[in-house]
């Protein structure tokens, strides 16, 4: 099978769940979207959106859309969009369905490229912008996507990688292009359909190994859904991968997570349900708390029961925790990066870099593109987020990227991967002036 048909079987593991109406011919050339909700015609670097709890519509209120992307080949030359000042350039392609990419504690660049089974490392820059070394770290992953170095800190003894079905540890030192030897298998996670990304993160303090994991379904009920057991849920270990317990509950697919450096705080960004018409229910970016509940499935946001649960669990209702950040609804949010570079100018530092690989729920697509979530310096977000990379879906309609990965670089840059045509993109600022 060829790497964009892995890309489609994968991409309708991740989001294909419900089954909606056929797609609507005439979508492309409808009126845009009520504000505050958008869709990909009215994305541009520096526009600022912002949706809240009393922005949702009743559910239903559109019909429910079949419209996934039509992937075509990247137009040469055409390179994503991004606001005055910065510079993208390619950093990689060819690659096998490239998804979470992290920098090791030395500066290597770390990707799980889930499609073929392995996990790559790069070194270094060369002056075309392309890595100076390339190799295979390890493979014969099943469908690896979480990568963790621990312990935390400059001098990691471990690299951890979340299988779909597993958490597993290769031994690993500063400077490893290749792995010594086979992983060590250290725990199951639950699999089966549904919701396959298994990311990965310690706390700041090494003690606790955090694994995301999606649900089975799109809101398939826990109580009568053994296959729902352990899901929607962002699970927590030991390092050595025993004493598994939940942490927080009732998130649909929280696809990343990510450690805040300045306060610890476990984030994620988040998948909601579909099914439930063109502007519910908002994907969202939100800090983690411990037994926290996020809704999934007989709540949403808030005080806001899924109609298909009426009276089920009120008991429940005061606990739903409203996210900080609602972005579009089906926008697939997939992976974030809090930017501590020093790069970028000041305003960016401590700010959350959100990727959306792009909706199929929706009558006009919405995301495919790079989010900012600015924090202006304080360790919160007050629910706006500015498109920041944007292109990657064509005048027509058609689309050739989908991001999935962020990381900051060594250098302050950062690192994008997407993988509709399978690449890497370097994001670097260069000055108004240039």
């Amino acid at each position: 099978m060829n790497q964009r048909a892995l890309g489609a079987v994968f991409c309708c593991l991740l989001v294909c769940s419900c089954h909606p109406a056929p797609p609507d011919p005439t979508a492309t050339s409808t009126p845009g979207a009520r504000a505050p909700f958008s869709d990909y015609r009215s994305e541009a670097p520096g526009n600022t959106h912002k949706i809240t709890v009393l922005d949702l519509p009743p559910p239903y209120a559109t019909k429910s859309y079949g419209n996934g992307p039509t992937i075509v080949a990247r137009p040469p030359g055409l390179v994503p969009l991004a606001p005055p000042g910065f510079r993208v350039t390619l950093f990689a392609e060819n690659l096998g369905m490239p998804r979470v990419i992290r920098t090791a504690p030395n500066g290597d660049i770390f990707v799980a490229e889930s499609g073929a089974g392995r996990i790559r490392v790069f070194r270094g820059v060369k002056p075309d912008g392309s890595p100076e070394q390339s190799a295979n770290f390890a493979s014969q992953i099943n469908h690896p996507y979480g990568i963790a170095f621990y312990p935390p800190g400059p001098d990691p003894q471990w690299l951890y990688v979340g299988a779909t079905d597993a958490i597993l540890r290769f031994s690993y030192h500063n400077g490893d292009l290749q792995a010594s030897g086979p992983p060590q298998h250290l725990a199951d996670l639950p699999h089966g359909g549904g919701h396959w990304t298994r990311d990965l993160r310690f706390s700041a303090d090494g003690k606790t190994l955090y694994a995301a994991v999606g649900s089975a379904s799109n809101s398939d009920d826990p109580d009568t859904s053994p296959a729902e057991t352990n899901r929607a849920a962002i699970l927590a270990f030991d390092p050595d991968g025993s004493h598994q317990r939940i942490y927080a509950w009732g998130i649909r697919n929280p696809s990343g997570i990510a450690i805040d450096p300045q306060t610890g705080e476990l984030w994620c960004v988040t998948n909601e349900r579909d099914g439930m018409g063109d502007d519910l229910v908002p994907d969202y970016v939100t800090s983690v708390r411990a037994g926290g509940f996020y809704g999934w499935p007989w709540w949403y946001l808030g005080p806001h029961q899924d109609p298909k649960f009426a009276g089920k669990h009120p008991e429940l209702l005061s606990q739903v925790i409203v996210p900080e950040v609602l972005l579009q609804p089906h926008d697939a949010p997939l992976q974030l990066a809090f930017y501590d570079g020093r790069q970028f100018p000041d305003v960016y530092q401590g700010d959350i870099f959100v990727t959306s690989h792009g909706s199929w729920n929706r009558s006009v697509r919405t995301g495919y593109e790079l989010i900012r979530i600015p924090r202006h310096h304080s360790p919160t977000a007050s629910g706006e987020y500015e498109d920041f990379l944007t292109g990657f879906v064509l005048p027509s309609g058609e689309v050739w990227g989908r991001p999935v990965g962020v990381t900051t670089a060594s250098d302050g840059s950062l690192l994008v991967t997407e993988d509709a045509s399978n690449t890497i993109w370097r994001v670097q600022y260069v000055g108004t002036g240039r």
